[in-house]
């Protein structure tokens, strides 16, 4: 595994992107000042503006995508992933590692509650029945992805509440409406947090990538880009070395996520 990158964090990117980045500080600098200033225009004027051509866009936009595709592709970073899980699967996931979802391992996920006692079996037909993955427009974003977040995200936040309070994510609850079901997956396990070391390889997000690292070091310039953060997906299994740690509801560093934890999280924002 490649040397770990915090997007957000300067103090962890590598020798070959630091150089990068340095030998573009002006064009970074040039581009987003100037994206500001026109920005800043046009929100004072008291009439409609259209949009000032930036002369550093091109040469920008070329940049970034450069840092992603030459330099992010083979780098690893730190992302999150908000879930509910009982004991037995966090077990599971430390021994094997984490797979992309697909409706076998639902069904599996399922039948391994039944034995140990959860639910019945009628329950997990239900379920399973109800999971949006079945339907055809849902299948696409779903089915054989592993969804994280590339900057970690306090418990507390709304868009993660869903998630962490009712087990198996939107592949169950989505489409729940039966209020004993809906009761039913909001009471099996416990809310964690997974913190995984994802290959950019593995994912179709190096531009995305690219984009955050430079506005992590465009912050360092005293530029104000638009926030780097981005959801991604892996697309092949991570083994268990990929797994950093499980936060568990009651744990400080669970209570602490995007607030404290991790430790340089809130300095760098």
């Amino acid at each position: 595994m490649s040397a770990l990158i915090d997007v957000w964090d300067t103090g962890t990117f590598d020798q070959e992107l630091m150089a990068t980045l340095v030998a573009n500080k002006q064009l970074i600098h040039d581009y987003l000042t100037t994206d500001r200033r026109q920005f800043e225009e046009r929100e004072a004027a008291d009439r409609w503006m259209p949009h000032a051509t930036n002369p550093y866009a091109s040469d920008y936009m070329a940049f970034v995508e450069a840092v992603g595709q030459d330099i992010m592709q083979s780098c690893t970073i730190r992302a999150w992933h908000y879930t509910r899980l009982v004991d037995d699967e966090v077990r599971i996931i430390q021994e094997n590692g984490i797979y992309p979802g697909t409706l076998e391992t639902l069904k599996l996920r399922l039948g391994a509650l039944v034995t140990a006692g959860l639910i019945t079996t009628a329950d997990a037909k239900a379920l399973y029945a109800a999971s949006p993955c079945h339907h055809p427009e849902q299948k696409p974003g779903r089915l054989g992805k592993f969804w994280l977040a590339s900057d970690p995200i306090a418990t507390d936040d709304g868009g993660v509440e869903l998630l962490l309070g009712n087990w198996g994510g939107d592949a169950t609850y989505f489409w729940l409406d039966d209020p004993r079901l809906e009761k039913l997956v909001s009471e099996i396990g416990r809310p964690r947090t997974l913190e995984i070391a994802v290959p950019i390889a593995s994912t179709p997000h190096c531009y995305r990538a690219g984009k955050a690292v430079v506005a992590a070091y465009a912050r360092t310039l005293g530029c104000r880009p638009d926030r780097g953060a981005f959801d991604l997906y892996s697309t092949t299994p991570l083994g268990p070395a990929s797994v950093l740690a499980i936060h568990s509801a009651g744990d400080k560093s669970f209570l602490a996520m995007a607030q404290g934890y991790p430790a340089r999280f809130l300095l760098d924002r």
